[in-house]
């Protein structure tokens, strides 16, 4: 089995930054891409990025492209994601996954193993 512990989340005000990391452990070489999901209240689970262990990212909007950086340590088994000029529209829980496949997209269905999340909110 695989083990993904999010940490990094809290309270920041608009504008801000936060830098959410997610250690893997385990299983580990049973992945390949790793990715952030985040759930606002009362939404659905929406895809925000993922990488491959190669270094390809994949984002769900030029927004948070913009915005957000995924990285990951493949040593550290660990992925990072880097964001700033935070909205209150980022508001969210945030999960951090790892996919079997190389190149998953941004389904809940291309991705096998789940961090249990990490709030992120963004005050005004």
């Amino acid at each position: 089995q695989v083990q993904l512990v999010e940490s990094g989340g809290g309270l920041v005000q608009a504008g801000g930054s936060l830098r959410l990391s997610c250690a893997a452990s385990g299983r580990t070489f049973s992945f390949n891409a790793m990715g952030w999901f985040r759930q606002a209240p009362g939404k659905e689970r929406t895809f925000v990025a993922r990488i491959t262990r190669g270094g390809s990212s994949l984002y769900r909007t030029d927004s948070e492209k913009g915005r957000f950086t995924i990285s990951r340590d493949n040593a550290q088994n660990t992925v990072y994601l880097q964001m700033n000029s935070l909205k209150l529209e980022d508001t969210a829980v945030y999960y951090c996954a790892a996919a079997r496949t190389t190149f998953p997209g941004g389904l809940d269905r291309d991705y096998d193993y789940w961090g249990q999340g990490t709030q992120v909110t963004v005050s005004s």
